[in-house]
């Protein structure tokens, strides 16, 4: 009996941390006929998103002009006559849909600094990048992450051992 209980909880304990990772799977949603997923957070996400490409034909990725992703990334989705078709919130830095081919409108907004675009599409997956300037109050630019905390500038040049 002591054995089943062990097991048991033991098999609990590995559900129960297997359960977080099953509930960040994309998914993917439909409205209207469009299909849309967004996600892209960590690298199993975006090979996930990546293995799946072929299924979209619009692509959007967010990011800070200085590289980093970005995420919780407004998107709107507007036809050739100004008609709403996705309004979503991405909640990583990639976001997919697939549109029937014409014109669109693709408007993004991150932290309420709006950015927007015409694209035209067809069958095959066409990419669009949208970067926004860091916000040095509440970004941290990859840059700064190899500053020394002297504030002196990093040296990458390779040091010679001294005999």
């Amino acid at each position: 009996m002591r054995n089943v209980v062990v097991v048991g909880t033991v098999l609990g304990v590995v559900l129960a941390g297997a359960l977080p990772a099953m509930a960040q799977q994309e998914r993917v949603t439909s409205r209207d006929g469009i299909a849309y997923v967004a996600g892209g957070i960590g690298e199993d996400s975006q090979a996930r998103l990546k293995a799946r490409e072929a299924e979209f034909n619009l692509k959007l990725v967010f990011t800070l002009v200085e590289g980093n992703y970005v995420a919780d990334v407004a998107v709107t989705l507007k036809d050739a006559h100004g008609r709403t078709l996705v309004e979503h919130v991405a909640g990583g830095p990639v976001f997919m849909a697939r549109l029937p081919a014409g014109a669109y409108s693709v408007e993004v907004s991150y932290e309420g600094r709006p950015q927007a675009r015409k694209v035209k599409l067809v069958d095959r997956l066409r990419t669009e990048y949208f970067r926004w300037p860091s916000n040095p109050q509440t970004d941290l630019p990859v840059s700064r992450w190899l500053e020394p905390e002297n504030g002196s500038k990093p040296d990458f040049r390779a040091k010679r051992p001294r005999n």
